[in-house]
């Protein structure tokens, strides 16, 4: 299984680093200069192609050679080799990637690794992010409340976004005062919000 670890933002300079919205409570481990992250998609596609033109009485596209540059495709795999904070945003460097043209062909695209090289967690109190995913999220009366559909990592504390059966999304805060119990043999993460906070 992959999990989503980043996903690539703007370049920033122009020298082909990048900025990355992280996706992991594990940034400096899953970042480190060595790592090997895998692309979704892969080798696809993000910049330079052209437009294929159509309802063009008596045009012969096929007798048109395609114009420019072929298009920059994503690698497979990226490999760190730099990574810093500056003003709370993770940059990294990845190999082969050396100007801001590159840099700039990567945004958007998801940053992945394979759940098997993810350790479990040695605090019983922790998890990791896929754990979370999925689970149904209800009150501490049984009421359902919805579905875990990502952790966002902010600096006060995680958040867990629930996705609300009415389509809404929820956002919350994934603190012991807010989220007395996580029940991953039964699937389910017990949630005892204050009034309001499901509302906003």
């Amino acid at each position: 299984m992959q999990l989503i670890v980043g996903r690539i933002g703007k370049p920033h300079g122009i020298r082909g680093e990048v900025t990355v919205e992280v996706r992991t409570d594990e940034p400096e481990a899953r970042f480190a200069p060595g790592s090997v992250l895998v692309t979704e998609p892969g080798a696809a596609p993000r910049s330079g192609s052209a437009a294929t033109p159509s309802g063009s009485a008596g045009a012969e596209v096929d007798s048109v050679p395609p114009v420019g540059p072929e298009p920059y495709r994503v690698p497979e795999r990226l490999t760190v080799t730099a990574a810093r904070w500056h003003q709370s945003r993770l940059l990294v460097c990845f190999a082969d990637v050396a100007d801001r043209n590159v840099a700039e062909a990567l945004r958007g695209t998801l940053l992945a690794v394979d759940s098997a090289e993810v350790a479990a967690p040695a605090d019983p109190e922790e998890f990791h992010d896929h754990q979370l995913v999925g689970l149904a999220v209800v009150s501490t009366t049984g009421e359902s409340i919805g579905e875990v559909t990502r952790i966002d990592h902010a600096p006060a504390s995680d958040l867990l976004v629930v996705r609300r059966p009415e389509g809404r999304t929820a956002l919350v805060p994934f603190v012991r005062a807010i989220v007395p119990e996580v029940d991953l043999a039964g699937g389910r993460v017990v949630v005892d919000p204050p009034a309001g906070l499901l509302d906003l």
